[in-house]
């Protein structure tokens, strides 16, 4: 039996690696790790340290750029992102409920019947607040709206 085939063994029958498996593998990643940091200390002292105009633009295809290449993104733009992925995650929990329906039974169904009608009451304020308006018309007039009563 080999030294693979006994480690597989033992991981099977116990639950627990080998102890030299997990030796081979302590050593192989200090080995890494420490190639990892040789080859970056010296690629720092050894490589050229030239900084020039043309270098420290950013590179555009070949097309000489123009302007600022960092954007200003406007707030709701992450506001809308961290909403998807609020949402999206969501969905997630949703199906994994739907795949285990037969398992969960009642208790299961009106578990997520609370945490949907929670989700549903979160939305709602959102929007109530503002949070899905774009664009500078939208918080002019929810001024407006705020002042007429």
């Amino acid at each position: 039996m080999s030294g693979v085939d006994s480690a597989v063994t033992t991981l099977a029958t116990t639950g627990n690696p080998a102890p030299d498996a997990v030796l081979t593998l302590g050593l192989y990643a200090m080995i890494a790790t420490g190639l990892i940091g040789l080859l970056m200390l010296l690629a720092r002292y050894l490589g050229q340290r030239t900084s020039t105009e043309v270098k420290d633009q950013p590179y555009e295809s070949a097309i000489l750029p123009s302007g600022d290449s960092r954007l200003r993104q406007p707030v709701p733009f992450y506001l809308v992102a961290i909403f998807f992925i609020v949402f999206d995650l969501e969905a997630v929990f949703v199906v994994s409920w739907a795949v285990a329906y037969d398992l969960l039974g009642w208790a299961g169904f009106w578990q997520i019947s609370f945490f949907i009608v929670v989700l549903f009451l979160g939305l709602v304020y959102l929007w109530k607040m503002g949070g899905l308006d774009w664009g500078s018309n939208a918080k002019r007039e929810r001024v407006w709206a705020r002042r007429r009563g």
